[in-house]
């Protein structure tokens, strides 16, 4: 079996699914990015170069369209002097980007497989989940024309899957048939708890009365509940001033329109400008390798994980592998994986100060809530591990390539 896995980044979604087939399976796996050309854990990368796209002119509603019909174009002619060579099975590859959408032209009898991570929708979505964020018009128009390329994929695709059931849940009712919840799998081997004795990671290190609250994720902004987040660490730190609190992640904004409102300056610094934050008690570490956050993970005695309802982050399955006890916002997507006082404690999203009393809670008594981290472990490894997930994902490809018409 010859699998063309396709995604703007690499590895992203698919790097650990194709390296699992290469080597469990000895399938051929090839790659499509537009990261260099590579080969690791015997996936092959090809790159493909983006030659053009949206600019100020282009309409401010379709310029997700017009982005993503420029990487399909350099999806196609970065495959088209190579087909000779590169003849997979099946395809497989993230909708939205529009990656996928030409590769039927040049390889008209292999089915593919869409990855479908989000629909996006008008109202009562993460759009207007906010009612401290005033949506735009411009924004709500917007999010139609955000979805044409991915409903080009979900008529075209043979088959597709969605990671959680709150992802399926908000695609069209028409496609949903089409479409399997399946998550793309945590390397459970790699994010798992690592024993440190004399809690030093790099520059921190914890005294034994001191405690330890982390918050991750990509882009510190609004749809993570970065500003909520902060309002809920200075009550922890001025009620509980051992405690260090670490903050992983970038300034950019990864989802929303953030910095349209902040005058362009990040929205980390929009939020730090609005109080008068303790330096010497909030670290922020920035980016910081897999490893290192893993050790993060092990040593934090709660980990605080907020979101609207929107894309679940790989963070928070990958904390609750390294059995930190996770404190996450009641919303949909934490909602279908953490049960509130068995494997981890949710609380209402926009409430700092019920945050910061519930992570006082273990922070006085942590070894009291050291069973719902091992619970957490327990079900990543019940539903989300490769161990779980990689059976059900071959058997998916595989019946994909046997149910296609040309096969």
């Amino acid at each position: 079996m010859h699998v063309l896995f396709v995604h703007k980044n690499f590895p992203a979604q698919f790097g650990h699914i194709g390296a699992h087939l290469a080597r469990e399976a000895g399938w051929r796996c090839t790659f499509v990015s537009e990261k260099p050309p590579t080969e690791a854990a015997g996936v092959t990368n090809i790159q493909y170069s983006v030659k053009g796209g949206a600019t100020p002119k282009t309409h401010y509603v379709s310029r997700t369209f017009e982005n993503a019909v420029w990487h399909a174009a350099g999806v196609y002619e970065s495959l088209a002097p190579v087909r000779a060579v590169v003849k997979p099975d099946l395809i497989v590859g993230h909708s939205g980007f529009g990656s996928t959408i030409f590769l039927r032209e040049l390889y008209p009898d292999t089915p593919v497989i869409n990855y479908f991570e989000y629909f996006y929708r008008s109202r009562n979505s993460d759009l207007d989940f906010r009612p401290d964020s005033p949506v735009e018009e411009a924004d709500r128009l917007r999010s139609y024309i955000r979805n044409a390329m991915i409903l080009l994929d979900m008529e075209y695709c043979a088959a597709g899957y969605s990671p959680t059931h709150f992802q399926h849940s908000v695609m069209p009712e028409t496609y949903k048939p089409k479409i399997r919840v399946l998550h793309d799998g945590v390397e459970t081997s790699f994010w798992r708890r690592r024993e440190s004795p004399d809690r030093r990671l790099g520059t921190l290190t914890l005294e034994p009365d001191e405690r330890l609250v982390t918050y991750c994720s990509r882009g510190l902004e609004s749809m993570r509940g970065f500003d909520v987040f902060m309002r809920a660490a200075k009550l922890i730190y001025e009620a509980y001033p051992k405690v260090k609190i670490v903050i992983v992640g970038g300034e950019e904004v990864a989802y929303g329109g953030d910095t349209r409102r902040t005058g362009g300056k990040s929205f980390k610094d929009h939020v730090l400008s609005q109080d008068d934050y303790d330096p010497k008690r909030i670290l922020f570490a920035g980016q910081v390798p897999p490893d290192t956050l893993a050790q993060l993970f092990s040593l934090s005695d709660v980990h605080v994980y907020l979101t609207v309802p929107f894309v679940l982050s790989w963070s928070m399955l990958n904390a609750m592998a390294c059995e930190s006890v996770v404190l996450g916002s009641d919303t949909a997507p934490v909602a279908e994986v953490i049960t509130d006082g068995e494997n981890g404690l949710l609380c209402d999203f926009f409430d700092a100060e019920r945050l910061a009393a519930r992570a006082l809670e273990v922070l006085e008594a942590p070894e009291r809530f050291r069973e719902l981290g091992r619970a957490a472990r327990g079900t990543v490894e019940d539903r989300f591990s490769m161990t779980t997930i990689m059976p059900r994902m071959r058997e998916f490809y595989e019946e994909v390539v046997a149910l296609s018409p040309h096969r």
